[in-house]
């Protein structure tokens, strides 16, 4: 049950490392295709990255910060470029209107910044408005929602919603497997349930499961959101008179998933949670009740996206990396937190 034994064609690269070291992720079926490199000077040697260079104007646009995950994007994003006294940090009002972001966008471009850090509401609404800013000579950092299209960014960075479910079937399988346990009852909580990157994180729970001959037994949808985590739990329990392990996709609608476990007073199974958030971290740690991990689809990649944008106005690349300028995409691994590792997490942890 090695997840490497899962090859997912590609290598992952871990958050916090891209000024200090890091493994190149390769391109899947799931990611843009390889861009044209623009970027022209190579940092060199292994530092020096982080002293101060040529001022770089960065916008940045977002959706509005109505979810813990998409809140700490936005602080992570700011923080981050507050430690460059190089960066010129300008960030427009997050929103869900696709049209306005759209407009807002277009204001960052028409201030002539020099480059671009979009998390698109919606991918594929935001290609054009993307690629109209890389067509006026601005980079662009596509944050984790994939634009559709690669001539709409530089540079493509964001989580694994495979690795996320396989993460979380692996780690279930192990527990599972170690108590000896037959033919277990398996629930899984999933986000939206049409999304893509919903899917993928099924996907993903499903196949790391089957290396152990496991299934998921009970699956149901929520919003992403602690409203409908709670309602729709509280039908998985009812329909399930008896769990041995859960898994919530999201860790915001899982206060949510965790309320209605509460109410029902279960406490016969292991969960595990999703994105890594500093409530679940918190409740692995002390190990009083069903939530035992979490798997990480972390928000830092923010702030990883900002120093992304800082070398590609620098036009440097990677210090680590022998090739000239930073890469076309880049995959975030997705770890699982502890109660063994919770403490050196905490201080990525978000509230939800």
């Amino acid at each position: 049950m090695d997840p490497i034994n899962l090859d997912r064609r590609r290598l992952f690269v871990g958050s916090g490392l891209l000024g200090a070291g890091a493994l190149l992720a390769a391109c899947t079926s799931n990611e843009p295709e390889a861009r044209a490199e623009t970027t022209t000077v190579a940092a060199g040697g292994g530092s020096g990255n982080d002293e101060p260079g040529t001022e770089v104007v960065i916008g940045f646009s977002a959706p509005a910060a109505d979810h813990g995950w998409i809140g700490a994007i936005t602080t992570k994003a700011e923080e981050e470029a507050k430690q460059h006294t190089d960066v010129d940090f300008q960030a427009v009002e997050g929103s869900n209107d696709v049209n306005q972001q759209i407009s807002q966008v277009e204001t960052l471009i028409s201030r002539k910044v020099d480059v671009l850090v979009i998390l698109p509401f919606d991918g594929n609404a935001l290609t054009e408005v993307g690629i109209r800013a890389m067509e006026a000579g601005i980079q662009v950092i596509n944050l984790d929602r994939v634009f559709s299209s690669p001539r709409g960014a530089r540079t493509w960075i964001g989580g694994d919603n495979y690795g996320m479910g396989a993460a979380a079937g692996y780690y279930l399988a192990q527990q599972l497997t170690a108590k000896g346990v037959k033919d277990p009852v398996i629930a899984e909580v999933q986000g939206i349930a049409d999304l893509p990157l919903t899917q993928d994180r099924s996907k993903g729970f499903e196949e790391a499961l089957a290396t152990a001959g496991f299934k998921v037994s009970n699956q149901v949808s929520a919003q992403f959101t602690v409203e409908s985590g709670q309602q729709v739990t509280s039908n998985l329990l009812q329909a399930a008179p008896k769990l041995d392990a859960l898994w919530n996709h999201d860790d915001d609608q899982g206060i949510g998933v965790l309320a209605a476990i509460n109410q029902a007073g279960r406490d016969e199974f292991i969960m595990v949670g999703g994105a890594g958030s500093r409530d679940m971290m918190d409740l692995i740690k002390a190990d009083s009740g069903v939530m035992k991990a979490t798997v990480t689809y972390p928000p830092s990649m923010a702030a990883s996206a900002v120093r992304l944008a800082r070398l590609v106005g620098q036009r440097k690349g990677m210090s680590d990396l022998v090739e000239l300028g930073v890469p076309a995409s880049i995959t975030l691994t997705s770890e699982t937190v502890t109660k063994e590792n919770v403490d050196s997490y905490l201080s990525l942890g978000f509230e939800s």
